[in-house]
């Protein structure tokens, strides 16, 4: 079954987020937009500046009422030694969730079971829990939080205007498209 417009499923799992733990499940997820960036390890090379980039664009986030949580297959522990010895991590605003029995990889579907690791998968969940955006990258490849961010805003856009499509780059304030057959193979 495809990830986009599925429910994601149930979990608990613990967060490092502001200097807590706290417990989150699928109902924390729920009731607002949010985004699950996950990535495959703590203290490596790729993943601080994903989550640093993540870090600087939060508040951007936040104004939109989207929800940011990052995950890997580390314990919340290791989130929390990281954010105490990375300046980058430092920035992080956002919870960095535990997923050690890798049951949140597996439901994304970014699990790299052999190895233990998530991919990088980034989703946009929209109030009900529907996965509206769904993005993996393999190991090496870091990702944009200005695209993420655009991506969210579309996504936003299209839930408020059912009957209007996004087009490639688009941003708010620019022309939409209106779906009909008085557009097909007119663009």
């Amino acid at each position: 079954m495809p990830l986009i417009n599925s429910t994601i499923k149930p979990f608990k799992a613990t967060a490092f987020h502001q200097g807590q733990f706290i417990e989150l499940t699928e109902a924390s997820i729920k009731g607002h937009w949010s985004v699950l960036v996950f990535y495959p390890a703590d203290f490596t090379f790729v993943c601080p500046t994903e989550l640093g980039d993540l870090a600087d664009q939060h508040s951007q986030f936040q104004s939109l009422g989207v929800s940011v949580y990052g995950v890997s297959t580390d314990t919340h522990f290791t989130h929390k030694a990281w954010h105490d010895t990375s300046v980058t991590i430092k920035k992080v605003q956002y919870p960095l969730i535990g997923d050690p029995t890798g049951t949140l990889a597996r439901n994304f579907d970014v699990l790299i079971e052999e190895e233990g690791l998530a991919l990088r998968g980034t989703f946009v969940i929209n109030p009900e829990g529907v996965i509206k955006v769904a993005e993996i990258h393999d190991l090496g490849i870091g990702r944009d939080a200005s695209e993420l961010l655009r991506k969210v805003r579309a996504a936003q856009y299209v839930a408020a205007h059912p009957n209007e499509a996004c087009p490639a780059k688009w941003t708010p304030g620019e022309q939409t498209l209106t779906p009909s057959l008085d557009l097909v193979g007119k663009i």
